[in-house]
């Protein structure tokens, strides 16, 4: 099933009033100018290396909050569910994103010594923050609009006859995103923030829950601006 129609076919689920209660915040997410030039070939080189560089932080810290989700959980089938996601992360995503830096001419040594910029800082630290102090509904809630979003954004990419997928030095990047791979990832996130929210009482929480949602939305955003201004180190 792929995220369009998991959007169309489902309205009052947790996922969809997420989304729905910052709908303009997640349109300027997922149709940042940063995705727009990706996907017309026109994105500086060195706009798209700082973002690679700084998505292997993000990553590390990703695991961080699996880890952290694996803590928080409150069954063994929790557990078990956090710590593929950590797994994976650790021994399948890190190195296919290196091997893909280094194509890019960013080395491991130098993934390993770069420095975190403040909207990383400031996103990756807001998603552990809302585990620690929360649950992992919380955390999930956080972590959905980097996991769910990134499928989105890969699905309409794809899909779209304007993008070009020829001539395209990003094009690998829509493809991965897009792809079957990734949508089922991202499908399944959807399935599983809807889980744990029915048997979390969301209804009495959704006003919170649409706060983490939207200030994660709006930190993703931030992302992308980081990328449209690269800086020299």
């Amino acid at each position: 099933m792929s995220l369009k129609n998991q959007n169309q076919s489902k309205k009052n689920d947790l996922y969809s009033r997420l989304r729905h209660s910052c709908r303009d915040d997640w349109h300027a997410y997922t149709h940042h100018e940063f995705i727009h030039q990706l996907a017309m070939g026109t994105l500086p080189t060195e706009a798209f290396k700082v973002y690679l560089v700084q998505d292997y932080i993000f990553l590390k810290h990703l695991a961080r909050a699996y880890g952290l989700a694996a803590f928080k959980a409150d069954s063994l089938e929790e557990v078990s569910i956090a710590s593929q996601s950590l797994s994976s992360i650790i021994d399948i995503e890190i190195k296919l994103h290196e091997k893909y830096c280094a194509s890019w001419g960013l080395s491991e040594d130098k993934l390993k010594i770069a420095k975190e910029e403040s909207a990383t800082v400031a996103y990756t630290r807001y998603v552990i923050d809302c585990g620690l102090a929360g649950d992992i509904l919380d955390l999930y809630v956080a972590l959905s609009p980097c996991v769910i979003g990134y499928g989105e954004i890969g699905a309409r990419l794809l899909s779209n006859p304007k993008t070009d997928l020829k001539n395209n030095p990003y094009a690998d990047w829509i493809e991965m995103y897009g792809g079957d791979a990734y949508q089922k990832v991202a499908y399944e996130g959807i399935k599983y923030l809807n889980k744990i929210g029915k048997q979390r009482c969301i209804l009495e929480r959704q006003s919170r829950l649409e706060y983490i949602f939207g200030q994660a939305v709006r930190l993703e955003i931030d992302f992308w601006e980081m990328g449209m201004a690269p800086k020299s180190h």
